[in-house]
């Protein structure tokens, strides 16, 4: 399925970090690389690991303020100055010294991504699937940052695309946040479809992808979001997936599909409350992939974002994430490679995973089947295809 795919990574990348204390620890990127390589996936001719750019300063302006990018310039320089105004300096997203560098690298990434796919892989730099892990830094605003993150790169994948001249781009976010900062970004816009699947704002931050958050007056129904109940595993998670995206894809058709691929919808994650297993993950990760070459022309950017069971999750899931996109699945029952287990060890003094499988089966029960009033993930469910499916001519009673 796939002939051309980019890694977009620099070492840089672990720069990005708020400090030992805070929950989303770069070892997780320094994790995901080394065991990319320990499965030899860097190797395969499909795939390239490719060097981007920084995100310029023009790069930003397409959804960043001009003010915004310099207040983070100058916290960059002195995280002493940041006072919490444009939402770093806090608790929640401290300022800390090159954090402007290590951010432009990420979004520059994402920005390459959205480049290279663009070209297609006939461009001798150009691909069917480009993968910035280190990226989906979904909740910065144009003018603020939040929820760990200072630059929105999938936003400003998006952003080039339509320069480009991307008639339409789909965004499909899986992480158990709200991916708010680019459903603000493309708010009235109707070229971009966002589908974000999350846990309820009534539970977790940021407090916003209610089902009847829409889009504005110029783009309704081009917001999408799937607000689930906490404690939901693997079948309910994936009914969702199934009950909404394909169909609202099958529907737009996007030139490009982007995807943001957060792990912290894992039972392990210890920020939020539902309870899905690594395979279900796979099985999100290879629906996408699928959905890209059945909708999109094979066209498809997906980032990483939220996860901090750093050890046991993130890395293999985004693993999994660039094995599917370059056509090789790694099998579930497959071990971890011994070599990786003890840089794990070393790293973080703890033991790593065995098998790239929490021994879950990834199946579900289509929403198609039929639908339970009484069930929670069905109300949710329903609730957004009532919301936003009559905008697209379809009919959210359909097939139940």
């Amino acid at each position: 399925m796939s002939r051309a795919v980019h890694v977009l990574w620099d070492d840089g990348m672990t720069g990005y970090d708020f400090g030992s204390w805070h929950p989303m620890n770069p070892v997780r990127l320094r994790l995901t690389i080394d065991l990319i390589r320990a499965f030899g996936l860097h190797t395969l001719p499909e795939l390239r690991v490719c060097p981007p750019k920084s995100a310029t300063d023009a790069d930003l302006a397409m959804v960043h303020t001009d003010a915004y990018t310099a207040a983070v310039r100058a916290a960059s320089l002195d995280p002493r100055t940041a006072d919490g105004t444009f939402g770093f300096g806090t608790e929640d997203t401290p300022a800390f010294a090159g954090m402007h560098e290590v951010s432009a690298l990420i979004a520059g990434a994402s920005i390459a991504a959205a480049e290279a796919v663009w070209r297609g892989p006939e461009h001798p730099d150009g691909a069917d699937h480009a993968i910035n892990f280190a990226g989906g830094l979904h909740h910065a605003m144009p003018d603020a940052a939040g929820g760990f993150c200072i630059y929105n790169d999938p936003a400003l994948a998006i952003a080039r695309l339509l320069e480009l001249g991307a008639e339409r781009v789909a965004y499909v976010d899986i992480d158990v946040h709200h991916g708010d900062g680019v459903q603000r970004a493309f708010w009235d816009d109707p070229r971009v479809l966002t589908i974000s699947l999350h846990e309820s704002p009534r539970f977790l931050f940021p407090g916003t992808g209610f089902a009847n958050e829409i889009g504005g007056p110029d783009a309704e129904g081009f917001a999408v979001n799937v607000a689930l109940p906490p404690g939901i595993a693997d079948a309910a998670w994936l009914r969702a997936f199934d009950a909404v995206v394909p169909p609202l894809l099958a529907d737009f058709r996007p030139d490009v599909l982007v995807s943001q691929h957060g792990t912290d919808t894992h039972v392990d994650d210890p920020l939020a409350h539902l309870a899905v297993s690594l395979d279900a993950q796979r099985t999100a990760h290879a629906a996408l992939h699928a959905l890209a070459h059945e909708h999109a022309g094979g066209r498809w950017i997906a980032t990483g974002g939220g996860g901090y069971a750093t050890v046991d999750v993130v890395p293999r899931s985004w693993t999994h994430l660039v094995a599917e996109a370059a056509g090789h699945a790694i099998e579930p029952t497959r071990e971890v490679p011994l070599d990786w287990r003890e840089e794990v060890r070393m790293l973080t003094r703890q033991a790593g995973p065995h098998r790239m499988t929490d021994g879950g089966t990834g199946d579900f029960r289509p929403f198609s089947g039929g639908y339970d009033p009484a069930d929670r993930t069905d109300q949710s469910i329903l609730a957004t295809r009532r919301a936003v499916f009559p905008a697209h001519g379809l009919d959210p009673m359909f097939d139940l």
